[in-house]
């Protein structure tokens, strides 16, 4: 059986806005993500599911993913960024896709700049493949350097062991995965993802399982999926799914009298 997540879906999200309004919640798992902008389900990496982020000349130019982070994450505590990838259109250039990290400089809780961590090879960040998935390897301990140059004393290229000791002490807003590269790519730059490692939590977009029957409640059935990954049609389906199995095969016989209704 599959770890459950809750697919919670927003659109919508400006870009500034995706940076500041972060999914700080209190808990860090794979349950907790959301797409904003043009951002959709498709087909994985070898998988039933990863997701798919688009920019292109209509509105809103723009998608992606934010990711849960437990209250008081600092700079340090992410110990890996990394995602499998796929260029459908266009390929990486323009500062896009990257993942971005809102950063809370002053120790006021709010968003001082953010420290975007770019996909393809260095220096120029360009010429990824298209139809091909690979893997990033890990970002942040990689050769690659991270752009800092929105925070004081911060570079474009920084190495991560100096931003590391600059930052690393520094409360995260939010981390996304973000792709607004159409203003490089006239015919749009969409780019699939999965497997997504967020620190020591691995995204892997996959249609949620339930665990407990309020998950099914008040429509939330919609969200779910049995360890096969199909479809409930409906509430009743998605408890009954976590009824426990019959045993005993008859059941109602005599004897022992006075026992308590089940409950």
């Amino acid at each position: 059986m599959k770890t459950g997540h809750k697919v919670l879906v927003a659109a919508g999200i400006g870009v500034a806005a995706l940076a500041s309004a972060a999914l700080v919640s209190a808990l860090h798992s794979a349950e907790h993500y959301s797409l904003f902008g043009d951002a959709s389900y498709v087909a994985g990496n070898a998988s039933a599911r990863g997701v798919e982020i688009s920019s292109d000349a209509d509105a809103p130019g723009f998608g992606g993913v934010s990711f849960g982070i437990e209250a008081g994450t600092t700079f340090a505590d992410l110990t890996e960024l990394s995602t499998d990838y796929m260029f459908v259109a266009g390929s990486c250039g323009g500062g896009s896709p990257r993942f971005s990290i809102g950063i809370d400089h002053t120790g006021d809780g709010v968003r001082d700049g953010s420290i975007f961590v770019y996909i393809g090879p260095a220096p120029s960040y360009t010429g990824c493949p298209s139809g091909v998935w690979l893997n990033t390897g890990d970002l942040l301990e990689g050769v690659n350097p991270i752009d800092t140059s929105q925070l004081p004393s911060g570079t474009f290229y920084d190495p991560y062991a100096t931003a590391l000791t600059k930052y690393g002490a520094h409360t995260v807003t939010s981390v996304s995965l973000v792709a607004d590269g159409s203003w490089v790519f006239p015919g749009g730059q969409t780019m699939d993802a999965d497997n997504t490692m967020i620190a020591d939590t691995l995204f892997t977009y996959e249609i949620p399982v339930p665990t407990e029957k309020d998950q099914c409640k008040n429509g939330g059935w919609q969200n779910y999926a049995d360890d096969e990954g199909i479809p409930f049609k409906n509430q009743g389906q998605c408890v009954a799914f976590l009824m426990p199995d019959p045993k005993g095969g008859g059941g109602g016989g005599g004897g022992g009298g006075g026992g308590a209704d089940p409950q």
